[in-house]
């Protein structure tokens, strides 16, 4: 059974930065390597649709959202089964929850973790 614990997320000032992260678990990292899957990171704000905002492939190449190009980098260590997000210039715009899963075939999600970005 695949698990994902999101951390990371509070409240920030405009501006300002955070840092999350994604423990992954369950025996299909184990036996296939977290490094074999495609990762995401994903938001969902009050009414609206999860959405994804940053990726990375198997082989390490990154893709954002326009809306986060430039801000957000996404980085991941393979051997702890962990993704990253560096969060830096939030914007109001960016308050939500953030998740992570798989970027093809999304598992059973997580809880997630508020990012509020408010004066």
């Amino acid at each position: 059974q695949v698990q994902f614990v999101e951390s990371g997320g509070g409240l920030v000032q405009p501006g300002g930065s955070l840092r999350l992260s994604c423990a992954a678990s369950g025996s299909v990292f184990r036996v296939y390597g977290f490094s074999n899957f495609g990762m995401g990171w994903y938001r969902q704000a009050p009414g609206k649709q999860r959405e994804l905002v940053a990726q990375m492939n198997s082989g390490g190449a990154a893709d954002y959202a326009d809306s986060v190009k430039g801000r957000f980098t996404i980085s991941r260590d393979n051997p702890n089964h962990t993704l990253f997000l560096q969060m830096n210039s939030l914007e109001p715009e960016d308050t939500a929850v953030y998740y992570c899963n798989n970027v093809h075939t999304p598992w059973t999600w997580g809880q997630g973790t508020q990012v509020t970005v408010s004066s």
